[in-house]
């Protein structure tokens, strides 16, 4: 017997059609920060909760710079992402609690990328024993606390943070 979880937040990410890049079109629309849940941006790129995290805090940053390759990324970018990467470990581990946290960049379709046209780099928090059967068996995630309020509280510690 096959059991059934009920996500229907998952819904938007199935049928949701935009045109074009979806990073591209938040870094693009400064004035939609709010709604697209942006933490921080500057001249080189921009922080954004991811909508469908892995864990609550989970967050990318992307460079504003559209491409796939992040071997063609200036190296200027990347150092900027990589010391904002530093910065977001720190917030995440004093700031929101968390006990470690997952560095990652899926690069390419192959390698796993959901949004592979602009690359982008995740800071996921972790917590000892985060992971549960549900996760481990019915590869499912729970994501137990109010979405809103985690970005709130993110978008808080970057003004303190960075």
């Amino acid at each position: 017997m096959q059991e059934i979880l009920y996500a229907p937040w998952r819904s938007d990410y199935i049928t949701e059609k935009v045109q074009g890049c979806v990073f591209c079109r938040i870094s693009t629309h400064a004035k939609d920060d709010a709604a697209h849940h942006v933490l921080y941006r500057d001249e080189h790129c921009f922080a954004v909760m991811n909508r469908y995290p892995y864990t609550p805090g989970h967050f990318m940053i992307i460079p504003h710079m559209h491409t796939d390759k992040l071997e063609e990324l200036p190296q200027e970018t990347w150092l900027h992402i990589s010391a904002l990467a530093q910065k977001g470990v720190r917030l995440l581990k004093e700031g929101f609690g968390a006990s470690g946290v997952n560095l990652g960049m899926n690069l390419g379709s192959a390698g796993g990328a959901g949004i592979a046209e602009h690359i982008h780099l995740h800071l996921v928090p972790r917590w000892e024993r985060d992971t549960n059967f549900i996760t481990a068996i019915s590869q499912t995630r729970v994501y137990s606390t109010d979405f809103e309020k985690i970005y709130n509280r993110i978008k808080e510690l970057f003004e303190e943070y960075m």
